[in-house]
């Protein structure tokens, strides 16, 4: 059977949680139905008889809390500790959980506890004989194919490599309350004091179906009027470049990249930016990317399906014009 972790907020499961259950039903048809169980761990953010609800929606068969005084502050092996215990009991021969820091610090305590590969990151899998898994590198600049041959098969799935869709045969969701044991190893790294978040002001660019990028070809900080107009004739986001933050012209919430918000639109438009490995690795996971630039060679033309050659500033009000042309009056 699999094993997922699932991480929760005030909603149920967060959004790349529910993608790994996605990602775990497609697994299980391929192994032929084998059942998928949930785990989480602590006091929860939201009643857990809706969680249980909403995981059964997504095909899950049985939700294990862990609880008890261990949990009441995080801790990655205490964690660890939790789903070692969850997997013992069910006998899951595969485990795993979204590719956030949490998911992948759990799973790699879990991991080298039972002596075993895990694999970073992963976007598919090919082939159950040898357990073969497709996963990104160099910051998702690259692919590398990884067999897991040994069991448990432990691995974290990379967030918008699948679309979190619910399952057509919802799940029992039965919840199952377990109380673990946890030594006192286990316990010595754990949070010990907390700062409420700034607001997350990302949100309608991670889910945005088209993005409008911007780089250090936007010139300044007043540079960004037709790329502007552009987001709004084409009901997308704005989302730009590292350095472009850096210079202080945009916001942060606005960033793309391996220290920004990950990307997966069904357009990314990408202006004036060269393409390094730190921007690529939010927003490789684009279905269509065209990139508009002065520069043949930047890397991000390299990687695009489609490239217009110019001066996003000469370029991008062109495209502007013709799309308010075409649209009936």
């Amino acid at each position: 059977m699999i094993l997922v972790l699932v991480e929760t907020d005030a909603t149920g499961a967060v959004e790349v949680s529910r993608e790994t259950l996605t990602f775990a039903r497609d697994l299980s048809a391929a192994g032929g139905g084998v059942p998928i169980d949930a785990v989480v761990v602590g006091a929860l953010p939201c009643p857990v008889a809706d969680l249980a609800a909403q995981l059964a929606s997504y095909g899950v068969r049985d939700v294990h809390h862990a609880t008890g005084d261990a949990f009441g502050a995080y801790g990655g092996a205490a964690w660890a500790s939790a789903v070692q215990s969850v997997r013992a009991s069910v006998g899951s021969v595969v485990v795993t959980a979204a590719g956030t820091p949490r998911g992948m610090e759990v799973l790699a305590h879990l991991a080298a506890r039972l002596d075993v590969a895990m694999a970073a990151n992963v976007v598919a899998f090919d082939g159950l004989a040898p357990f073969t898994v497709t996963r990104q590198v160099v910051g998702g600049a690259a692919l590398e194919d990884m067999v897991l041959g040994e069991r448990p098969a432990i691995f974290t799935v990379a967030g918008h490599a699948v679309e979190a869709t619910t399952a057509a045969t919802p799940g029992e969701g039965r919840v199952v309350t377990t109380a673990p044991e946890v030594a006192a190893a286990d316990l010595v790294a754990r949070v010990v004091s907390a700062e409420p978040a700034q607001e997350d002001l990302s949100g309608g660019l991670k889910s945005a179906r088209v993005v409008v990028g911007a780089g250090r070809g936007a010139g300044s900080a007043d540079g960004f009027g037709d790329l502007l107009e552009l987001v709004d004739l084409l009901d997308g986001a704005l989302g730009v470049s590292r350095v472009v933050t850096s210079l202080g012209w945009r916001p942060h919430h606005e960033q793309v990249g391996q220290t920004g918000s990950r990307i997966s639109p069904d357009l990314y438009v990408a202006c004036g930016i060269s393409g390094a490995i730190q921007h690529w690795a939010g927003c490789a996971s684009a279905k269509t990317i065209l990139a508009i630039n002065t520069d043949p060679d930047a890397p991000m033309v390299a990687k695009a399906h489609y490239a217009v050659i110019g001066d996003l500033h000469e370029v991008v009000p062109a495209i502007n014009e013709e799309i308010r042309r075409r649209r009936p009056a």
